[in-house]
């Protein structure tokens, strides 16, 4: 994705650059969010069947040790996240999830991750979501909802920052003369918000579906169409 963009990056904005083209992929991206959900492969179905019951399983470390073959901490971790769901301790909870979900990623294959992360260089079209068509990706290839959410996240994560790292020269020159708080402080809110995003959808995404994310940006990119044809 990082090669794709250096490459590609200023031919695709200015070749898509125009907003008529953002609505039309926003539309677009929601098709796809709407086919992933609506033909997800047998694998991601029989993941997520998995770690339901998995997570229904006894709450101390035996059962687990029973149930899958974690390390120690990762088992340890799992059993802890069972007990704190059970004392309605958030904290825990995610933090036993997430080390799951770790530990299930990293047994994925370098191909693997190889073609579920060559779908981000479709974010450089204006309107596709990073992140989602990732997820579908992911999905397509078996991976469950919840570890195709938290795999695109942490994919992501490394290419934007590298993009952001690209921008500075630019901000420190003329571009960015008289707006240097405002970066600052744009970038403050920014990270804060990408966290607080991530950390809800996360856990969002272990019971729910991507269907409302495809029919907003559908609803979404057909009134940004009707406006720029209809109303301009």
């Amino acid at each position: 994705m990082g090669l794709a963009g250096l490459v590609f990056e200023h031919v695709f904005r200015v070749i898509f650059g125009r907003p008529v083209y953002a609505a039309v992929f926003l539309v677009i991206n929601g098709l796809i969010l709407l086919a992933g959900e609506r033909f997800r492969s047998r694998g991601s179905l029989a993941a997520e069947e998995q770690i339901a019951a998995e997570r229904e399983y006894a709450l101390d470390g035996v059962g687990w040790a029973h149930a899958r073959s974690y390390p120690g901490e990762a088992r340890y971790a799992a059993g802890e996240a069972r007990r704190a769901a059970s004392r309605g301790d958030l904290r825990l909870e995610e933090m036993g999830n997430a080390v799951e979900s770790d530990e299930r990623l990293s047994r994925m294959g370098y191909g693997q991750a190889v073609i579920i992360g060559s779908a981000q260089v479709l974010a450089l079209l204006a309107g596709l979501s990073r992140d989602g068509v990732t997820m579908v990706a992911g999905m397509a290839r078996g991976l469950s909802r919840e570890d195709s959410a938290r795999f695109a996240f942490l994919l992501a994560t490394p290419v934007i920052l590298a993009a952001g790292v690209l921008k500075i020269p630019d901000l420190m020159g003329p571009l960015g003369n008289g707006i240097h708080g405002q970066v600052v402080v744009g970038s403050a809110l920014s990270g804060v918000g990408a966290y607080v995003s991530v950390k809800y959808l996360v856990r969002y995404f272990q019971t729910r579906t991507l269907t409302p994310f495809g029919i907003y940006c559908i609803i979404a990119g057909l009134a940004g169409i009707a406006y720029l044809y209809l109303v301009r």
